[in-house]
């Protein structure tokens, strides 16, 4: 679209103003590169293959975490907010992301839900103790170590 300046890169968004919750949420999206890096193509693609191989590596490092000992999801989603400082999708993914958990502790902090928590906690702490007494009558207490013929 010509926006009546001959800078290149520039270009202007038509927006829907009228109220939509669509209008207001694509706002802020987009690449967050520098201006001098947006008014050079070949700059600002360079820099996007960048931004893309850091998230990448910092995404693979957060899958190998997974089984690993480590961070692994918050090490994927520094990754993916890596990718939203310069990638539409990525920025879409992350704010679906923070919604979900967003509404994942609200249902957390319902006293329902958190009294069947309890509750449930309880009832299998209760489990595994009655099985570990049941182990200790029928077995006894057996160091893995003997201390006296040390």
């Amino acid at each position: 679209m010509n926006t009546g300046s001959n800078e290149p890169g520039e270009v202007i968004v038509a927006r829907d103003d009228a109220g939509t919750d669509e209008a207001r949420n694509d706002e802020g999206l987009g690449s967050k590169a520098p201006a001098f890096i947006k008014a050079r193509r070949a700059l600002h693609v360079s820099w996007q293959v960048g931004v893309f191989v850091v998230g990448l590596a910092v995404v693979g490092a957060g899958i190998v975490m997974l089984p690993l000992p480590g961070p692994g999801w918050v090490v994927i989603f520094a990754g993916m907010a890596i990718w939203a400082t310069e990638f539409v999708w990525a920025q879409l993914v992350l704010r679906w992301t923070k919604r979900k958990v967003t509404e994942a502790a609200q249902k957390a902090l319902d006293p329902k839900v958190r009294r069947r928590n309890i509750t449930l906690t309880v009832i299998g702490l209760v489990i595994i103790a009655v099985l570990g007494g049941i182990y200790v009558w029928k077995f006894g207490v057996v160091m893995p170590w003997r201390i006296k013929d040390q």
